[in-house]
């Protein structure tokens, strides 16, 4: 491996606003909101602010699901934030969710309406609400929710690290790259090896936990973008692409990973989702541009 020892870090840190790669007009070290900006509330006693990035889908699946499964109260407006225009940084948004991520949800049900924000949150918030997708047996339930856990605290490992030094920074650093390469890799074996002796990762249980890791680590799978999958040779990992595929036909997986989608194929997009009906309205000319 070749080693650059130029660098030398200032005893203190100085944000240089442009050096963020793609990613640079949005990244900053403080919090708080940048602009005055109204949300739109819709019809529904759920209303969602999102977009379809890995963590935007987890909920748009756990509320297609929740639907399928018959819940009325599961009703929701999808609401697109724009992310790369800052929009994740108006004051509405900051108000639910302070550190500005997607996605974020109000649930208006009730007299007071309740914020809740973190994907793995609102997907445990939404189980124990229903009742459902959350195993009731305890041994299995703590299952679930360590599998949950480590998925939140494993993707940043495959989103902020290897996906950035490897898609998205303003060029190719060697070592950044192998480095959370290598830690990706360990993360697909742990996946892998665990599939190997169940079919789901609450055993024959589909659960939130399914829901929260496969957007990240299932999508990997079968997605070609910037040839990832091929560099990390994702194909070598049956268990896990036998998970993958089984997940991607359930039809709430389908229709949630549409929802708040602005690229790909037309027909992969709706841009907001108010109502159940829009799924079969869709038509090319309804997309807003980009």
């Amino acid at each position: 491996m070749n080693g650059d020892s130029s660098y030398t870090p200032a005893k203190v840190w100085v944000w240089d606003s442009e050096n963020g790669g793609e990613f640079a007009n949005i990244n900053r070290p403080i919090a708080g909101p940048t602009h005055d900006q109204i949300l739109p509330i819709g019809k529904h006693p759920l209303q969602l602010y999102s977009l379809a990035t890995p963590n935007g889908v987890k909920v748009t699946v756990m509320l297609e699901e929740l639907l399928l499964l018959g819940f009325e109260g599961a009703e929701y407006d999808a609401h697109l934030i724009r992310i790369k225009e800052g929009q994740q940084f108006g004051s509405d948004f900051v108000d639910i969710n302070p550190n500005s991520k997607i996605p974020a949800l109000m649930d208006r049900s009730a007299e007071k309406p309740v914020r809740v924000f973190e994907s793995g949150s609102i997907l445990l918030y939404l189980a124990e609400k229903f009742n459902v997708l959350i195993p009731e047996n305890p041994v299995i339930r703590a299952e679930c929710m360590s599998w949950l856990f480590w998925q939140m605290g494993s993707a940043p490992y495959l989103g902020g690290g290897f996906g950035h030094f490897y898609a998205y920074a303003p060029y190719k650093m060697e070592y950044p790259i192998d480095r959370f390469t290598m830690e990706v890799k360990r993360q697909l074996d742990v996946l892998d090896r665990h599939l190997a002796d169940n079919r789901y990762f609450c055993g024959d249980e589909y659960s939130i936990a399914d829901i929260a890791i496969w957007p990240w680590y299932g999508t990997l799978m079968f997605n070609t973008l910037y040839e990832a999958g091929e560099f990390l040779n994702v194909s070598s990992y049956k268990n896990l692409t036998r998970w993958a595929e089984e997940i991607k036909e359930r039809p709430a997986v389908q229709r949630g990973r549409m929802v708040n989608r602005t690229w790909g194929e037309p027909e992969e997009q709706l841009h907001e989702r108010h109502d159940a009906s829009d799924f079969d309205t869709r038509t090319q000319d309804k997309l807003e541009p980009e």
